[in-house]
């Protein structure tokens, strides 16, 4: 069957729905619920618990450490191994070295993970030793956390290229100009509500999605304007609160698991900005950039750091592997 007629069937479908019922459900595409070996039911979800109430893990964090953790207990169950007592240092290392493909920084996650669920069940005694000194260190390279940046020209050409005409354009650009004026996170442009936009005090005040902690930015002019024109003219009428919607129908705001990576594909394609060889291109990348600029003209570190959102500075001091000469 052809991408046309797959198409062609989906449009059916939907037109079928509607007609029998007046309306259509969107299909769900949350992940389904994974199916844990026997010996290991109830396991992820205590620890999911814990990692809850007294670690105050954001969701997309505990999402992530579900996936690292459900791979482990597969790979332990493959392994002959069926209960968490019968884990051994052998199948830590074994199982690191089965991820060793991919990227430093995600096994480096990986590794992390790892060793906190082991130390959860050795203080829930499911394991008789703490085996998480048993989990193989990660060496990362000098440069694997240098973030990518673009250049200063780069970004006002991304800019340009953005049709400001259509409903389209006018939200992309408010969107680009939210990560790269004010830095914020993908997860944060993606849940702003409209009552987090302080008009009559010219400052947006949101509770940051990855750390849950608030937080206060200027709304420029020029970022202000571009919501404005996407709010009165290109944003759907609807009950839902978040600012950024779909385009399509079913007209609801953005998907959790949607990371804007096509939408920064498409206009730096259009813009003809080639993209070298081990530089990432998402929207995070345009927080980076920001970040960057600020330390090039002698912002404090402090200042950079309240201004991302950060928890601590040490998070912040990664940019000045990028800025060499500011140091």
């Amino acid at each position: 069957m052809s991408s046309r007629q797959r198409v062609s069937r989906a449009a059916m479908r939907i037109l079928t729905e509607f007609h029998l019922h007046g309306c259509y459900q969107r299909p769900n595409r949350t992940q389904q619920r994974v199916t844990l070996p026997p010996g290991f039911h109830g396991v992820l979800e205590s620890y999911d618990a814990f990692c809850r109430q007294y670690r105050r893990c954001q969701p997309s964090t505990r999402r992530i450490r579900q996936r690292h953790l459900t791979q482990f207990l597969h790979f332990l169950d493959a392994h002959a191994v069926a209960t968490c007592a019968a884990i051994e240092p052998q199948h830590l290392s074994g199982f690191i070295r089965s991820q060793i493909h991919l990227q430093p920084n995600t096994l480096a996650n990986i590794v992390s993970d790892l060793r906190s669920f082991l130390r959860f069940l050795c203080m829930e005694d499911l394991i008789e030793d703490d085996l998480s000194p048993h989990v193989p260190k990660v060496r990362i390279p000098r440069d694997a956390r240098i973030p990518s940046v673009w250049r200063p020209q780069e970004v006002e050409a991304l800019l340009a290229v953005v049709d400001r005409s259509s409903p389209k354009g006018k939200r992309d650009y408010a969107i680009l100009l939210l990560a790269c004026r004010l830095g914020l996170r993908v997860s944060d442009i993606r849940t702003l509500r409209l009552e987090q936009l302080r008009w009559d005090e010219a400052r947006i005040d949101l509770v940051q999605t990855k750390t849950g902690e608030p937080l206060s930015l200027p709304l420029t002019e020029e970022v202000g304007q571009a919501l404005i024109d996407y709010l009165q003219h290109g944003r759907p009428v609807t009950p839902y609160r978040e600012v950024f919607l779909r385009l399509h129908a079913p007209l609801e705001p953005l998907g959790e698991g949607t990371n804007l990576h096509h939408l920064i594909t498409f206009y730096r394609r259009r813009a003809g900005i080639a993209l070298p060889a081990g530089r990432r291109q998402g929207l995070h990348s345009l927080r980076h950039s920001m970040a960057t600029r600020l330390l090039e003209v002698q912002t404090p570190i402090e200042v950079i750091s309240a201004v991302l959102g950060h928890r601590s500075l040490e998070s912040t001091q990664i940019y000045l592997k990028v800025d060499v000469e500011s140091l």
